[in-house]
């Protein structure tokens, strides 16, 4: 209930949007996805995909329906990460917008554009074209948000299918990172953090031996300093 007297034209009223990053490995790279803008500002441009926060509507709901609306993505774990508000930022009117990003393996979505986008499509994040607004910023903070996460926490699993062997989920770590990690140091320290389980199961890769498929421990630590194990 609005308190007695009260005037809510006294203060400036911004918009508020959300913005959703989508992280996954396509083709051996860390790729991000976009939409092609229809309607101005910046129609034809690429950008992450977004929308304007219902004066009903919580902020996460507001981002889970941006991407299905814009990309046809659903179910997908998201995360929020940071508030943009630099004044000037959108050229309609003062916009605030509350960034997230998502993370998913690359088989597990299928995306198309939807309302107020003409396209979508992978992009490597060394290699994005212009984008739309202050999103090459928006992109930037969340890859280096996605970096830091990978080093301190277990969220890298998201990237990957259910299960995979540890040679799949090095080399994710290493295409995130731009490093390489030590095989044997990798294997033996991932291994000792007790996050991983086996299935009992392998997949042959190649001319070498069938190798272990694993899978994240439901009941694992989120908190596993991952990073700190493979310098």
């Amino acid at each position: 209930m609005m308190p007695e007297n009260y005037d809510p034209t006294r203060f400036d009223r911004p918009s508020v949007t959300v913005d959703v990053v989508i992280f996954s490995l396509v083709d051996d790279a860390l790729k991000v996805l976009l939409i092609k803008r229809e309607s101005p500002p910046y129609a034809q441009m690429w950008a992450i995909p977004g929308s304007f926060v219902k004066i009903d509507e919580a902020l996460e709901e507001a981002a889970v329906r941006a991407l299905a609306d814009e990309t046809g993505v659903k179910d997908v774990y998201t995360e929020q990460l940071f508030t943009f508000g630099k004044p000037g930022r959108d050229p309609r009117t003062r916009v605030i917008t509350v960034a997230y990003f998502a993370l998913v393996p690359h088989d597990a979505i299928h995306h198309k554009a939807g309302r107020d986008a003409s396209e979508t499509a992978w992009f490597a994040v060394p290699q994005l074209p212009a984008l739309a607004f202050d999103h090459a910023e928006i992109v930037e903070y969340a890859y280096r948000r996605l970096r830091y996460k990978l080093e301190y926490t277990s969220v890298g699993f998201q990237l990957l299918p259910d299960v995979f062997t540890l040679t799949e989920l090095q080399k994710a770590y290493e295409i995130i990172l731009s490093e390489q990690l030590d095989k044997r140091n990798f294997r033996r320290k991932i291994l000792a953090a007790e996050i991983l389980e086996e299935t009992g199961e392998k997949k042959k890769d190649g001319e070498g031996r069938p190798a272990m498929l694993y899978r994240y421990r439901e009941d694992a630590v989120a908190e596993v300093k991952t990073r700190r194990l493979f310098p």
